[in-house]
């Protein structure tokens, strides 16, 4: 299945939106599900772009990388992301 990117990206943006009251940072895997028949490289590629857009940011705990909104979560004032 050939994936549309920009509708691709719009989903994972919405995915996060719909989410946000709950969750403000989600694992990989969690994107990866959205797009059973894609390949794990095709998803990640997207949430790079998105991260690159400015649309996302990337987080990392040490040793869990996590994805969440731009500006998005409790750590975004602290950091700076205002």
């Amino acid at each position: 299945m050939a994936l549309d990117p920009e509708a691709a990206k719009a989903e994972i943006i919405a995915f996060c939106e719909s989410k946000s009251k709950n969750k403000s940072k989600f694992y990989f895997n969690d994107f990866s599900k959205l797009f059973p028949d894609e390949k794990t490289r095709a998803v990640k590629k997207l949430l790079t772009q998105l991260v690159q857009e400015e649309k996302m940011v990337f987080w990392s705990s040490g040793s869990t990388t996590m994805y969440g909104l731009a500006g998005a979560g409790k750590q975004a004032a602290s950091e700076g992301e205002d």
